[in-house]
């Protein structure tokens, strides 16, 4: 039968987060704090982003502006111009690196396209994921792309109900339990949980049983073996 597959796009079909660590290497090591670990320096960071992130949403030029609160926060030197540029111009360089789509997704699109209804749906700064999503190739396998602000119950019933989707033959297919998997399983959706290892620490979440059903799989192109 076919069905509705509403699937990810960072982490999902493509690596992201792993430049958004290899930024904040590049930016404990400026910081070269004398008293605390990168784990403490990342504590501060996370929780400039849990705020920031409610009112200016996602994506390297507000990581650039959480990376420039965190070091004006905690620098041990007078701070300067040229040091905050640096510091955002780790974050900003994030959109400089090369599309990396992830082992298996570019098959897997190819064979799932055909035989459901695919629809990428992705949140963050909408100019900055349609390049990612241009830069992909991957566009053409998407009968509908959506990029919202905040990927939660309400963004999923606004989806479901402007498709048209039925939620009994509808799957949201991700690597985030707190974007992709608990708020579809809370609308009644079904979901696939791909993991992935660099998932972003604020997307972590345990996974919420509800009444849709939950698949988890090891990787991107098991989803053949199920659909």
């Amino acid at each position: 039968m076919r069905q509705n597959l509403i699937i990810d796009a960072d982490d999902t079909l493509w690596e992201n987060n792993i430049f958004f660590e290899r930024a904040f290497e590049d930016f404990v090591r400026f910081l070269d704090h004398s008293s605390m670990s990168p784990a403490e320096v990342r504590h501060v960071l996370d929780e400039i982003e849990r705020a920031n992130n409610q009112i200016h949403g996602y994506g390297s030029l507000n990581f650039a502006r959480n990376l420039r609160q965190c070091y004006q926060h905690l620098a041990e030197r007078e701070i300067c111009e040229d040091d905050v540029r640096t510091v955002m111009g780790f974050a900003e360089r994030i959109l400089e690196c090369p599309m990396e789509v992830i082992d298996g997704v570019a098959e897997t699109l190819s064979y799932l396209a055909p035989r459901h209804e695919l629809t990428l749906f992705t949140k963050g700064h909408p100019e900055e994921q349609k390049l990612k999503i241009d830069r992909s190739g991957l566009s053409g396998h998407f009968a509908h792309t959506a990029i919202v602000k905040e990927k939660d119950a309400a963004a999923y019933r606004s989806l479901v109900s402007e498709r048209g989707m039925d939620p009994e033959r509808t799957w949201m297919i991700g690597n985030s339990p707190k974007s992709d998997i608990n708020p579809a399983l809370e609308v009644g959706l079904n979901a696939v949980f791909v993991p992935h290892r660099h998932t972003w620490i604020l997307e972590k979440q345990e996974l919420r049983a509800a009444a849709g059903r939950l698949l988890v799989l090891e990787g991107f192109r098991e989803l053949r073996d199920h659909f």
